[in-house]
């Protein structure tokens, strides 16, 4: 692996797209730490260290690498961005002139890209707008006084609206950023951003199991436990099922083509982490929005709901988030692979699957096929996620350690291994013998 570093960074192109990320990176954990204008610095640290960080912005603060509860000119990280991209895909079902534009090749994928941009910077400002809100009025950390410690010392609406405009610039940096990695970096940009993100996060989560009771110990099981995970998810992240396609021969002028065997690539898990922050979203969505309103007023049912819903250790949550779970990876995964395009394309170019007829049989075929691996690919996101917040309720470790695993060591892996492929690829092109032997 030594030797496979020293290769990318002796190739020229590689090692500047190399750097190029690498100092992309830098900047964006610089300006995570830089707090937005009209924000106590000292209050907010003072915050944290008395309030409650496993509210319902826990999840989302990691994403961010730490910078949302601090309010920094990149608090809402890559988030926006993902969130418009996911909902440009699922705009496609709806809408019919996005599917038009994503089946016209460069040209249309680049006009989705334009309205993905216009949507993130919309959802940029309605978040920053939320956020400061909330750091107003002392919900965005609970357990802290806002009269005795304010965030935002000068409430005036021009620092309010200072304060948004900075946060939504920010935003748009950060998917400049993601993008500038994207095309002339390595590996994908809002990806390593969030890599980055929970990567800088987990110094500081082993630090807190690690002063908590019994910390020797605990350090000891939670990292076997996230080791045994990571086996894990290479495992089955590298996993799929391979479907045999075979090409009848083709007469064209004088040449002959087809004749040749290939085969369908069906992964286990064809959704990704998507389905995990599906899932942990919605969840925390209703404790998100409760922070607008006064609970006083609610009604017991509501209230059970969402008293059930914020504790990560009660049976409710979890079944819950397993079903949640299962439903996105099938939705998504429907989104993502169609078998009756599939089915068609390989009808156009005389491709068939052996014992199989064309058309009709074959989208069947294909569809049987992936709901089947779809549910194994569910179950196993669904355990993957529920692993450490059992480990965590039975060391009786802070909710706020919950998030080093599941959501955080799926993205990591992932990401890891698409950048790794990514340079291994590259170095193949130079006759490197790469990382992976």
């Amino acid at each position: 692996m030594i030797r496979g570093f020293i290769n990318a960074f002796r190739t020229p192109d590689l090692r500047n797209k190399l750097l190029l990320t690498i100092g992309l990176l830098a900047v964006y954990r610089l300006g995570v730490a830089v707090p937005t204008p009209g924000v106590s610095y000292q209050n907010v640290q003072t915050c944290l260290a008395i309030g409650d960080d496993a509210s319902a912005f826990g999840l989302l603060n990691l994403f961010a690498g730490g910078g949302l509860l601090q309010l920094s000119i990149f608090a809402l990280g890559a988030l926006p961005y993902i969130t418009a991209s996911i909902m440009v895909q699922l705009l496609r079902v709806l809408i019919p002139r996005f599917e038009t534009l994503h089946r016209e090749g460069a040209e249309g994928q680049a006009k989705l890209t334009q309205y993905t941009r216009y949507i993130t910077l919309g959802f940029g400002a309605l978040q920053a707008a939320s956020y400061v809100t909330l750091a107003r009025t002392g919900n965005l950390i609970p357990g802290c006084d806002p009269d005795l410690f304010p965030i935002i010392p000068n409430d005036a609406w021009y620092v309010q609206l200072f304060m948004v405009l900075t946060m939504t610039a920010g935003t748009v940096f950060v998917m400049f950023m993601g993008e500038r990695i994207t095309e002339r970096g390595v590996g994908n940009g809002m990806s390593l951003l969030i890599f980055t993100s929970i990567a800088a996060s987990f110094p500081g989560l082993f630090s807190s199991i690690w002063n908590g009771s019994d910390g020797v110990r605990n350090i000891i099981i939670v990292t076997i436990m996230i080791l045994v995970v990571i086996v894990g998810v290479v495992y089955v992240e590298q996993s799929q099922r391979r479907i045999p396609v075979q090409y009848a021969k083709r007469i064209v002028g004088r040449r002959t083509l087809g004749g040749s065997s290939t085969y369908i690539p069906i992964k286990i898990n064809m959704a990704g982490v998507i389905p995990v922050i599906f899932a942990s979203s919605l969840l925390t969505l209703p404790i998100v929005l409760s922070q607008f309103w006064d609970p006083t007023g609610w009604p017991e049912w509501a209230v059970w709901i969402i008293n059930n819903i914020s504790n990560q250790s009660s049976p409710w949550f979890m079944g819950l988030y397993v079903l949640l779970i299962v439903f996105f990876a099938y939705f998504y995964t429907a989104l993502t692979f169609n078998p009756e395009e599939v089915a068609d394309n390989m009808r156009k170019y005389g491709g068939f699957i052996p014992g199989i007829r064309p058309g009709g049989p074959t989208a069947e075929f294909l569809s049987y096929v992936l709901s089947r691996i779809t549910a194994a690919g569910s179950l196993y996101l669904a355990v993957v996620a529920l692993v450490p917040t059992v480990v965590f309720a039975v060391l009786m470790i802070s909710n706020s350690s919950t998030f080093l695993g599941g959501t955080s060591v799926l993205i990591l892996v992932g990401v890891g291994l698409d950048t790794v492929k990514r340079i291994q690829s590259q170095l193949e092109q130079h006759h490197y013998e790469g990382f992976l032997r």
